[in-house]
């Protein structure tokens, strides 16, 4: 009888954990592991991008991929997690309860954007945090164009100024313009709670920001938060009202509510607080990985942040050692001491910056190409050939 290692979550985290647990089995030349993914649909959806255009087709299949390394892919979503039973129950396409069994879980259903109680943020602001809602704003952007042309229509309001509030922002200018011509006066407000552009990032990624958001027309609302929003705008706690047609809510992600049916230790964020090996000490055959994760990077300190290029390692030393607890092997403790940041600027380009202290290396032209090799190719599946993918999915070579 084989032994299972179920992976719940096919983004980032969880594509990676199956190839490097396949991996792993493979090289041990042991056919003792069954390899199995849950998620609504066998695709990696490109979340990274969807502040951009084309939401719909920012998504990879996996089948081919799955099927080259004899991953079982079930269709279904999970709802409940029974540890002491090792089992998951999940629900099919038609609504049918069902359960799978595990020697090891691994969790990796990503984060979610967290909606505060604000008035009128549940019926009025859009988001861009699921494939589903990203196309639900963008299409809403193509309805603005039937509208008269009047200031409301004109105008977005992203409300949260990290980091995809920045490039949503700083995308939007072109977007508009492309919707309603070059001569259409359009206006694009960020409303951050900090009292500084890029309050998180070092001073020289801080400037570079201002410097874009400045040349693309993208203002800033700062020391300012929602007090409500209605079909017409938005309100801000210190009174002044912006009219708008469009709110964009981009301030603050926490990890899926399925964290919480682990028994463990969590940060503010939801996430489980995992040892070097990416399990939750609570509960040694379940491993959280992705968004999922509150996991040291190195010795000095640094956490990991819910981004991809976190997700994708963090998946790759959980499937290893997921796999290699069942196969008598050494496990390999996460570390991911390089740390890069490549913001998307828009019309203006991009900046990329090395180290946790945010060393501004490339800006504008020569920064955006560096983007797009991330976003359009570094971070899709690899080809469905297992040489290809077992060498991309080793949790020791190089990635960034």
């Amino acid at each position: 009888m084989k032994k299972q290692i179920l992976i719940v979550g096919s983004g980032f985290s969880g594509m990676w954990a199956a190839v490097s647990a396949s991996r792993l089995s493979a090289l041990t030349g042991n056919n003792a592991l069954s390899i199995a993914v849950l998620a609504p649909v066998a695709e990696l959806r490109v979340r990274p991008r969807f502040y951009e255009e084309k939401v719909a087709t920012l998504v990879a299949p996996l089948s081919d991929l799955f099927s080259e390394l004899d991953i079982e892919f079930i269709a279904g979503s999970a709802e409940r997690i029974d540890t002491n039973d090792k089992i998951v129950v999940w629900r099919d396409a038609n609504g049918q309860e069902m359960t799978v069994s595990y020697e090891r879980l691994v969790l990796a259903t990503g984060s979610q954007t967290k909606r505060p109680p604000i008035a009128g943020l549940a019926e009025y602001a859009f988001d861009i945090d699921q494939l589903g809602s990203a196309q639900v704003f963008e299409q809403h952007l193509d309805s603005l164009v039937a509208r008269p042309s009047t200031p409301e229509r004109n105008t977005v309001v992203v409300c949260g100024g990290g980091f995809t509030g920045i490039e949503l922002a700083t995308e939007l200018p072109a977007r508009l313009r492309a919707r309603f011509g070059e001569d259409t006066q359009t206006k694009v407000i960020v409303v951050e709670r900090g009292a500084v552009i890029g309050g998180r990032y070092s001073e020289a990624l801080r400037k570079t920001i201002a410097d874009a958001s400045l040349e693309l027309g993208v203002e800033w609302r700062l020391n300012s938060e929602i007090e409500a929003i209605d079909d017409g705008g938005v309100t801000l706690k210190n009174g002044e009202r912006i009219a708008t047609s469009t709110v964009v809510w981009t301030a603050g992600v926490e990890a899926n509510p399925l964290s919480r049916q682990i028994g463990g230790e969590r940060d503010s964020q939801g996430r489980l607080i995992v040892n070097e090996n990416l399990q939750v000490p609570q509960h040694p055959d379940v491993y959280a990985t992705g968004d999922m994760a509150h996991a040291q990077t190195d010795d000095v300190g640094n956490t990991a942040l819910m981004t991809c290029q976190h997700a994708i390692q963090l998946g790759k030393f959980a499937g290893h050692n997921a796999a290699a607890s069942l196969l008598n092997q050494p496990p390999l403790p996460y570390r991911q001491v390089n740390y890069v940041t490549c913001l998307d600027l828009g019309g203006w380009g991009a900046v990329y910056t090395e180290g946790w202290d945010q060393q501004v290396k490339s800006v504008r032209d020569e920064a955006k190409k560096i983007k797009i090799a991330i976003t359009n190719e570094l971070i899709y599946p690899p080809a469905a050939d297992r040489s290809v993918a077992f060498a991309a999915a080793d949790p020791l070579a190089k990635f960034v």
